[in-house]
């Protein structure tokens, strides 16, 4: 019996990290479009001109108001990203196929509810959100949002997988195979739409009240979702959590230009491209805010509690370490190549980290600080979408006013408990020898601690992580991975997550190298 539960939690860790990975493609493109989208946004507006009045000239202003439109169109298609990033990112092969299906699917999903509105008199004329209508690529449709998208990006996926192989009649032999694919997800699109048109009203309904529900709890609920989260980010899942937060109605809804938004980050993006707004909606200090004062502020605390705790003859080798992650937590806001440094040789210290960043987020609620992100809390965007759109819309000096006793708050209680309890962090243990591995020795260490290519089905990474699943657990050795300068490493079932850093990417790209 405890096999059997063991390997349905394994099996079920290595869904969700598929899942997870596959979420990851259209997650990615957000910073660059938030950017985008700030820059051009923030520079164009007229507080900033009465500022910066050397910014006001037309060529610059031309570039800036670009900037903002080319940021505002992902936000404003963000299902369509998912269908096409979410069926992709879960297809093992044939994925040019799968994105055309994807796009295919959308249109015919869309067409078929606007026709079914326009049939049954539901179409609205005018105060599309007061229906729950919107546009999508210039169809008047339902606004079913990110939730849509995915639905409509698990339903090509599953039909690829189903029917790629398909073998048709040899009079109709063309349509065989690959080609088939978009032919049944245009079927399956049409009965997607009428369900769409029959369902959608109500569930819109279900998640208005779930997430009423959720604000209803008040600090103590925001308090709980901060710490769920972050005990979610030791296995990489943290993101299936808040987005849905974040991109859909259980965010919140908002009417920005006369259009519905839904979603935290959603409704700041609008009114960010909204020159009326005078304070950004209040979801954001839930949901988002509480981030800035945790990787700008606590993690440092935590950082020089653990250089300090250090032996004297590893304080180099440590500080060296701790200080390029704390600055990769306090300019971004990546904070894993940080929190892996700790979380295995003392957890306690990473639970303690969760309720301290709840309290963060509970901090940013009480005092209203509504500053946006678009991937994480460092000081990029708090400069951005918090120094730079002004006190009065985003309570921003909140954040350094709670942030400086934040990082003596974790300082002292990391550095008790690491003394106390005599935990191994960082430098505590041995002496350290600086070893640097080239390229080739990492990936063969990898692939050794891996059980070697045989025994690698399929392999990605997020921004800090290798996501890798295997055939066989037993042949995954953590020492020599570890080895490999892993920060890290969860294995459950086939699915293994190896913590390197933001240098993963180079790491993946070796790594397919070596494997081609």
């Amino acid at each position: 019996m405890k096999n059997f539960f063991s390997e349905e939690i394994g099996y079920m860790f290595a869904t969700l990290q598929r899942f997870g990975k596959a979420l990851m493609l259209p997650i990615a493109i957000l910073p660059a479009a938030g950017l985008l989208l700030g820059i051009g946004s923030t520079l164009s507006n007229s507080n900033a001109l009465q500022i910066f009045s050397f910014l006001d000239i037309r060529g610059l202003q031309i570039i800036f108001m670009l900037m903002a439109s080319a940021g505002n169109i992902v936000f404003e298609n963000l299902p369509v990203l998912f269908a096409v990033g979410l069926s992709t990112g879960l297809a093992r092969k044939d994925r040019g196929t799968v994105a055309l299906a994807a796009i295919l699917s959308v249109l015919v999903t869309n067409a078929t509810i606007h026709t079914a509105l326009k049939i049954t008199g539901k179409l609205a004329q005018e105060n599309l959100a007061a229906a729950g209508q919107g546009m999508c690529l210039g169809i008047q449709t339902l606004e079913t949002g990110v939730f849509g998208g995915m639905i409509i990006g698990l339903m090509v996926y599953r039909l690829h997988k189903e029917f790629y192989t398909t073998e048709l009649p040899i009079s109709l032999g063309f349509f065989s195979g690959s080609r088939f694919v978009p032919i049944i997800c245009t079927f399956a699109s049409v009965c997607l739409g009428i369900s769409f048109y029959v369902v959608w009203p109500g569930f819109q309904i279900i998640i208005s009240d779930f997430g009423s529900l959720f604000l209803k709890t008040g600090y103590l609920g925001t308090l709980a979702y901060g710490f769920f989260l972050r005990m979610l980010g030791i296995f990489g899942l943290h993101h299936i959590f808040y987005l849905p937060f974040w991109t859909t109605g259980l965010g919140g809804t908002e009417i920005v230009n006369g259009q519905l938004v839904e979603g935290t980050q959603r409704i700041f993006f609008a009114q960010l491209n909204d020159p009326s707004v005078t304070k950004f909606y209040e979801g954001i200090s839930r949901f988002m805010s509480g981030r800035f004062i945790t990787m700008m502020f606590g993690l440092m605390g935590a950082a020089f509690a653990m250089y300090k705790t250090s032996k004297p003859q590893n304080k180099k080798i440590v500080g060296g370490m701790l200080f390029s992650a704390a600055l990769t937590s306090f300019l971004t806001g990546i904070t894993e190549p940080l929190e892996f440094s700790f979380l295995f040789v003392a957890p306690m210290l990473y639970v303690l980290h969760a309720f301290f960043d709840g309290c963060a987020f509970m901090l940013a609620h009480i005092f209203q600080i509504t500053i946006g992100q678009t991937f994480s809390g460092g000081l990029i965007d708090f400069i951005l979408f918090g120094v730079a759109q002004g006190e009065a819309k985003t309570n921003w000096m909140y954040v350094p006013l709670i942030g400086v006793p934040w990082f003596f708050l974790y300082y002292f209680s990391f550095k008790y408990l690491i003394e106390k309890y005599d935990l191994k962090t960082p430098g505590r243990d041995e002496n350290l020898t600086e070893e640097i591995l080239s390229d080739e020795e990492q990936t063969k260490l990898i692939l050794s601690g891996l059980g070697g290519k045989e025994n690698i089905v399929d392999f990605d990474c997020c921004v800090t992580r290798l996501r890798v699943t295997v055939n066989d657990a037993a042949k995954v050795d953590e020492k020599i991975l570890k080895s490999s300068g892993a920060q890290g490493i969860i294995c459950q079932g086939v699915g293994v997550q190896i913590v390197y850093g933001v240098q993963v990417p180079k790491i993946k790209n070796n790594l397919e190298e070596a494997l081609k």
